[in-house]
């Protein structure tokens, strides 16, 4: 096999992976990812409940608070947005480490990344439109955004 082939193979893999599961989780409806049953039953959540308790802010039109979700689901969304984040940036690390090893300029890798970031976060909330109960969110397409632009950002530090 060709040595070039081998190495584009290995430089997309990883951004093809991420953008798969991406595109899984947004295939779920929410009951399938629902974390208050499993994981978070089974962690004593009472330091939550006393040190945030007063925490409270809206998202998405919504109220997020302790008194209004429950402590439960009040931990939930900060791990479903830490995963939105944490999801996107690694994309943007890889994407963009994929354009400059394709011999790309570092201007323009970090365009054509933050423009391949904007149009993948948007396709994705537009899947989730499509899935049941999931609801699409501009809120959702700009955590994505900016933790992609995180991971270009990580990834432009290295020289």
């Amino acid at each position: 096999m060709n040595h070039t082939y081998v190495k584009r193979i290995k430089l997309w893999s990883p951004v093809v992976i991420i953008a798969s599961v991406i595109f899984f989780f947004s295939s779920q409806p929410y009951e399938k990812q629902d974390l208050k049953p499993g994981i978070l039953s089974k962690v004593d959540l009472s330091l939550v409940e006393k040190t945030a308790d007063s925490v409270s802010f809206e998202y998405a039109t919504s109220e997020i608070s302790i008194s209004r979700l429950g402590v439960q689901q009040f931990v939930e969304f900060f791990i479903r947005k830490g995963a939105h984040f944490f999801i996107f940036a690694l994309l943007g690390l890889f994407f963009y480490r994929a354009l400059l090893h394709e011999g790309v300029n570092v201007r323009k890798a970090i365009i054509y990344s933050l423009l391949f970031l904007a149009f993948y976060a948007t396709s994705d909330e537009i899947h989730q439109h499509f899935t049941g109960n999931r609801t699409p969110l501009v809120q959702d397409v700009i955590l994505d955004f900016v933790g992609g632009a995180f991971g270009v950002f990580i990834r432009s530090l290295k020289k």
